[in-house]
């Protein structure tokens, strides 16, 4: 096996992430560092649709559903079995994968519209099936979860900056891990199918297998993220698990940019602070600037955030061999 090639600008790019995303706790208030643990939550989940989406072309808009097992199994597993945080994510990602497996299978004989509306209906039945279960799930109640005990050797951070450092950690694991995935056949394979299902099975490719994996790799990430979001509410409830989260995740991969990892980050940040910027400019009508917001930057830049930072760097850094030709 021979591992991927990493260029300069991957390495500098994530150098230079990695260095903002240590020094911001340090920089900005802890309100917005807060607020900045659940964008990389959010980029997580949204990390997911870019590889179910983006990658594999697989349309799910029930993600949300997989983030709630996630949030719950944090919750459930911490108050009944006593787990620690860390095992619990662990256990979140290991049963959303199971379960988006299963999804996967079922979305084989979809594709498009119709598998759009499967997982529609899997987001909207996801609330009244955690309410029905008030024994386990505390019903429309939800459950509290116990504050987060931060280590003895991480004390001094306080809990705030040490679910920031341990959520942006996840995510950059998480990033770089499927980066490399990515990279080889696993990549090929999946935008193989994207492209062309029929020459990609021509050729070798087995569909099933690879779909069916997609859609667990992108089920277990969103479950992580479910499991981060409900550690820093310490608070879950069906009503946090609606079809709009769902749509929030599909928003913010389309905003970020869906044929590319970074994305995710944009995708994050924008799902996070872009209703908050909205609401400090007029309560009132918070979500009409919301929509607005969205309608102008899907006009300006229709292939993502991070598309166009691509396109403008390209057009910026590009040879000027066109001009120089005409003047020879």
């Amino acid at each position: 096996m021979t591992l991927p090639r990493i260029g300069t600008p991957t390495i500098l790019g994530f150098a230079i992430a990695a260095l903002i995303l240590a020094s911001v706790p340090w920089l900005v208030p802890a309100y917005v560092s807060f607020e900045l643990t659940f964008a990389g939550a959010y980029a997580i989940a949204i990390l997911g649709l870019i590889i179910l989406t983006g990658y594999n072309g697989q349309i799910s808009l029930g993600h949300g559903a997989f983030m709630a097992i996630g949030g719950y199994t944090v919750a459930i597993a911490g108050q009944a079995w006593g787990l620690a945080p860390e095992l619990s994510i662990l256990l979140s990602a290991l049963l959303c994968g199971l379960f988006g497996a299963l999804v996967g299978i079922v979305a084989l004989r979809l594709a498009g519209a119709y598998l759009a509306l499967a997982t529609y209906s899997l987001a909207v039945a996801v609330a009244p099936v955690l309410k029905r279960f008030k024994d386990l799930t505390g019903g429309a109640q939800g459950l509290t979860l116990t504050p987060l005990h931060v280590p003895a050797p991480f004390a001094a951070l306080g809990s705030e900056r040490y679910l920031y450092y341990e959520t942006w950690f996840l995510a950059a694991v998480l990033f770089a891990a499927s980066w490399f995935a990515l990279q080889g056949r696993l990549g090929r394979a999946l935008r193989a199918l994207r492209d062309n299902e029929i020459a990609a099975i021509s050729f070798g490719i087995n569909a099933s297998y690879y779909k069916s994996l997609a859609f667990a790799w992108s089920a277990a990430l969103a479950g992580i993220a479910g499991s981060l979001i409900a550690l820093a509410t310490a608070y879950v409830s069906p009503d946090g698990y609606s079809l709009v989260l769902s749509l929030t995740l599909l928003i913010g991969a389309v905003l970020g940019g869906l044929s590319s990892l970074w994305g995710a980050l944009a995708g994050g940040l924008v799902v996070e602070f872009l209703p908050i910027w909205a609401g400090t400019l007029n309560p009132a009508a918070s979500s009409l600037i919301y929509g607005i917001a969205l309608i102008v930057v899907m006009i300006v830049v229709p292939a993502g955030i991070v598309g166009a930072i691509q396109r403008a760097v390209f057009t910026i850094t590009r040879p000027r061999t066109e001009g120089t030709s005409r003047r020879s």
